[in-house]
Order: C-alpha cells, then structure tokens, then sequence
C-alpha cells in the first residue's frame, strides 16, 4: 500500500448511508468525508472542498450507496458558493468510477503537509471536479494535510 505511511486531515463534515432495516446486515454501508481548505493554485489562494474517504462495506457495494453518497458531498461542497471546485485521491482501480461521474484527472503537481513538512504528494492520483474553476494542470498546494 503506497499511501499507508500517509497522515490524512479528518473531514469536516461526513455523508454516511445505512443499509436498508431489511438487508441481511443493517447498519452503516458507505462513508464519504468532507473537507474545505483555502488552498492554492499556482500560487494564489482558492477555496477547495475535499472527497475523501470513500468507502462502501463489501456486501454493500453495486448497489449505487458510493454514487449517492458522493453526490451528496458534491452537492454540500457546490452549496458553500466560495467553494471554486472539488479535488480527491483515489487509486488507480477507483478512476473509471469517478470519471463516469465527472471527475477529470488533475496533470499537475500537488503538495500537502505530512509530518516531516511540505511534500510532492504522489500517493494517490488527483482528480478534481468543476464548479466556477477548471484545473487540469498548473500547481496546487494543499496548505495541510491531505484527505
């Protein structure tokens, strides 16, 4: 695991989705964390929202919970209007799933803060979604802890 050594920011907020009372184990099915930062990109300050910590319990997943819960998030995130776009991390495994919902990949550099300091952070791919700003490339530096 390429990201394990990695110290994350905790969410701000959090969307959580129960499974149904009458599926064979009721309770929490997915999670999907939420964070705002003043971060910026190529040197100026932006107001950033955060996906982070996308997870679906195992029996749980096809069954559309990461899709609902991530649109949710999207739609808190767009409804803080400083908010310029949203950026994630994920693995390579997970970004035909964010592409299909609108997700672009993110070609430039990102730095975050780890406990030895300001890093290049190449754990994980960036991907950013669009609200009043579209990056693709340039420069953005999380000003913390990545999520």
């Amino acid at each position: 695991m390429s990201w394990g050594h990695v110290k994350w920011a905790h969410a701000d907020l959090r969307v959580l989705i129960d499974a149904p009372e009458d599926a064979a184990r009721p309770g929490l099915a997915c999670h999907v964390g939420i964070y705002f930062r003043t971060a910026t990109w190529d040197g100026r300050k932006v107001q950033i929202g955060g996906i982070g910590g996308v997870s679906t319990r195992e029996d749980c997943r096809g069954r559309g919970y990461a899709t609902l819960a991530l649109n949710a998030a999207i739609r808190t995130l767009r409804d803080h209007e400083a908010v310029r776009f949203a950026m994630l991390f994920c693995e390579p495994h997970n970004e035909a799933f964010y592409q299909a919902r609108g997700w672009h990949a993110f070609n430039g550099e990102v730095y975050a803060e780890q406990p030895e300091g300001r890093i290049h952070f190449e754990a994980m791919a960036p991907f950013v979604f669009d609200f009043t700003r579209k990056p693709r490339d340039g420069i953005i530096d999380l000003c913390g802890l990545p999520w």
